[in-house]
């Protein structure tokens, strides 16, 4: 194991998930979804949100809302840092659904919702969902998502992302394995120099559920 600590989070409850309705363009967090973030607060200022060092998230509207609503605290003090919050386009969702298609960086930059985000690496052409971003790359793209945070100075990093990448980065494929709602994961690496950077659970690691194990747009295959 390595000292790197990566607080996986998933998105809290969106448009898509309420009636699998896949057709919503860069579905946003429901009503539910920002109450479910919310509640995110109080259960990590004292410990994620008081020395998590970065954060990041993909780029679609509900992780980034997730992560605003879910760590304000953390938020506020790496900006006041100089460290706003990175946006990852290939943290994006494996799907071609409009659900899990993002929008493009000028329509997200024009958004006084995440105005204060870090934009560098949100181009045009993100939305694709062609050579890395094809859902057939999900493999590789989940493997350059872990070295991608293996590689970064910062020892705790929060990771705001969606069920479907999550379960490729933390498994290694599409398991059928349920992230819920806003849940909270901790893992770290099994080791500093393996070229997959398998990421295993963190011994006694945090762990926060609060919201239900919403479906994600893969969901039907595991039925």
């Amino acid at each position: 194991m390595t000292d790197k600590t990566i607080y996986f989070t998933r998105h809290a409850q969106a448009a898509h998930n309420v009636a699998d309705d896949y057709s919503i363009p860069d579905a946003p967090l429901t009503q539910l979804g920002r109450e479910q973030s919310s509640r995110l607060n109080p259960l990590t200022q004292s410990t994620i949100q008081q020395t998590a060092e970065l954060v990041v998230s993909s780029p679609l509207r509900r992780p980034m809302q997730t992560m605003l609503e879910g760590y304000p605290n953390l938020v506020k003090r790496l900006q006041n840092d100089g460290k706003p919050p990175l946006l990852l386009t290939i943290a994006q969702e494996i799907n071609a659904y409009p659900c899990d298609t993002g929008s493009e960086p000028d329509n997200l930059m024009a958004d006084n919702e995440f105005k204060s985000l870090d934009f560098s690496d949100v181009h045009p052409g993100w939305t694709n969902k062609k050579g890395i971003y094809d859902p057939a790359n999900a493999g590789e793209r989940a493997r350059q998502c872990r070295q991608w945070i293996r590689n970064r100075p910062e020892k705790e990093i929060v990771f705001v992302a969606h069920g479907d990448i999550l379960r490729w980065i933390t498994d290694g494929y599409n398991s059928a394995k349920y992230w819920g709602n806003a849940e909270v994961r901790t893992y770290t690496f099994k080791s500093n120099d393996d070229d997959a950077a398998t990421v295993i659970p963190q011994e006694g690691g945090l762990h926060y559920e609060v919201g239900d194990k919403g479906p994600t747009s893969s969901s039907h295959q595991f039925k």
